[in-house]
């Protein structure tokens, strides 16, 4: 019987140090980018980029356990939406500084992804998306029944923006977009360094052939459990930002459709890629901005942008671009 391979064949020296050195490229690039942006006409407002940033950081959590652990979660709101709440009400109530409201958050991201994912890995497939939708939607059952932590319907508002540090004033927009700016930077980093460890290169393997990595000797539920872990608490990093940032916690942020945003934006933008995750979420949250005088057709089109991209790009946008490239982006 023919050898069954768990992943692609590996890049030689060479390959992976040009492949290296393009990512490097792209990644200052893009920082260049970030740093700019702020004082680009029309698209300069800080508001909306500080948005753009926290759910491009999310959906790049989201694609670390679909796109290279190949685990499917139709949940993934429960830790974005509870780690804001946890960080609005810290903020607010505690009067606590966005660093300190904002590692709680996380925090609280990380406790609920091995709550959950503790009980999710044990199934697969589809068992495995159903457990993780019902375990998020009891998260947002939670948020609806507890008023007096979440605010019910009405969310919290007017969440502060403190001293961070004691130092910079958050109040300023700009400063605020800088701070988001270099968490998403550090969250993309720490991201693209997993999926470059050897802990990335077995997630890959598993993914690809777990029948196979078992073979092997690897503990794969063990793998599974650290990859959920770890995209539930960058996951809860993006929800606290947002929630510093935009100074809003809601019951959108923990509602099913908003899982189901975050596998739109990956899906767009190419799962299984570095950059497709962030193009992916610009792209959607730039149609929600721009065409939101269109009022609830904005989802009719979002509908038909994602058919396009499904029977035109498969691999996603930055998916198509790579391959035509051939490089991995």
């Amino acid at each position: 019987m023919a050898e069954i391979s768990i992943a692609a064949p590996p890049a030689s020296p060479t390959e992976a140090a040009d492949h290296a050195a393009l990512h490097r490229t792209l990644f200052i690039a893009l920082a260049a980018l970030l740093v700019v942006l702020p004082f680009i006409p029309v698209i300069g407002y800080p508001f909306f980029l500080m948005k753009v940033l926290c759910f491009a950081l999310f959906a790049c959590a989201f694609n670390l356990m679909l796109g290279y652990g190949g685990l499917l979660s139709f949940g993934h709101a429960a830790y974005f939406g509870f780690a804001s709440y946890v960080s609005a009400y810290t903020a607010k109530h505690w009067g606590l500084t966005p660093e300190a409201s904002i590692l709680l958050g996380t925090a609280s991201g990380a406790i609920l992804g091995l709550a959950f994912g503790s009980l999710a890995i044990r199934r697969q497939g589809i068992y495995f998306a159903m457990i993780t939708l019902a375990l998020a939607q009891m998260v947002y059952f939670f948020s609806l029944q507890t008023p007096r932590f979440t605010g019910g319907e009405d969310g919290i508002q007017a969440v502060p923006r403190n001293a961070l540090l004691g130092v910079l004033p958050l109040s300023n927009d700009t400063v605020t977009y800088y701070l988001v700016a270099a968490i998403f930077m550090a969250g993309i980093l720490l991201i693209y360094r997993i999926i470059h460890s050897p802990f990335g290169q077995v997630l890959k393997a598993i993914r690809d052939n777990e029948a196979r990595a078992v073979s092997l000797g690897y503990r794969v539920n063990q793998y599974k459990l650290a990859v959920f872990v770890l995209s539930a608490s960058l996951a809860g990093l993006a929800g606290a930002t947002k929630a510093v940032a935009v100074q809003l916690a809601s019951l959108t942020d923990v509602h099913w459709s908003m899982s189901g945003e975050v596998v739109l934006m990956t899906l767009v933008g190419g799962m299984g890629t570095v950059f497709g995750p962030i193009v992916g979420a610009a792209v959607i949250i730039s149609m929600q901005n721009f065409l939101a005088g269109l009022g609830a057709w904005v989802t009719i089109v979002q509908g038909v942008i994602f058919v396009i991209c499904v029977l035109v790009f498969r691999e996603g946008i930055v998916g198509v671009i790579g391959k035509w490239l051939k490089k991995p982006l």
